[in-house]
C-alpha cells in the first residue's frame, strides 16, 4: 500500500471489535445503521460514530436512499491490508530463506570439522 496514513486508518478502524463485527455483517450485504446496531448494546450515536470511523478509513460506503443511509463494504476495502500482508509474507519468507542458508553453511562447516 502506497499510503501509510490510509493503512493506519484501516488498522485503527479494525482494532475495535464492534467495528470488525459491523464489517463482518456488511460482508453479507448492504444494511442501514439500525440494522447494524440491532445485535449491539450501544447507543445509536455510538453506532453512528463507529460507522463514521469505518467510512473515513475507506472500508465502507454510504448512499442516500430517501431518509435511509445504507452502508456497504467498499469494493477494495481490504486491498490495503492484503497488499501489506503480502509484502510482510514475502519479506519474512526471504528472511527465512537467508536463515536456512546460514544454518546450512554452519552445518556444513561443523560436518567438515568432524570428518577425519
Amino acid at each position: 500500500m502506497d499510503d501509510p496514513a490510509r493503512l493506519d486508518a484501516i488498522f485503527a478502524a479494525l482494532a475495535d471489535p464492534v467495528r470488525r463485527g459491523m464489517v463482518a455483517r456488511l460482508a453479507g450485504g448492504e444494511m442501514g445503521a439500525t440494522e447494524l446496531a440491532a445485535p449491539l448494546t450501544i447507543s445509536q450515536p455510538a453506532v453512528s460514530r463507529h460507522i463514521k470511523v469505518l467510512e473515513r478509513a475507506g472500508l465502507i460506503l454510504r448512499r442516500v436512499d430517501g431518509t435511509r443511509r445504507p452502508c456497504r463494504l467498499a469494493p477494495d476495502a481490504l486491498a490495503g491490508i492484503e497488499a501489506w500482508a503480502d509484502t510482510m509474507r514475502r519479506t519474512m519468507a526471504a528472511n527465512y530463506d537467508r536463515l536456512d542458508g546460514v544454518l546450512s553453511e554452519m552445518e556444513e562447516r561443523e560436518n567438515d570439522q568432524t570428518d577425519p
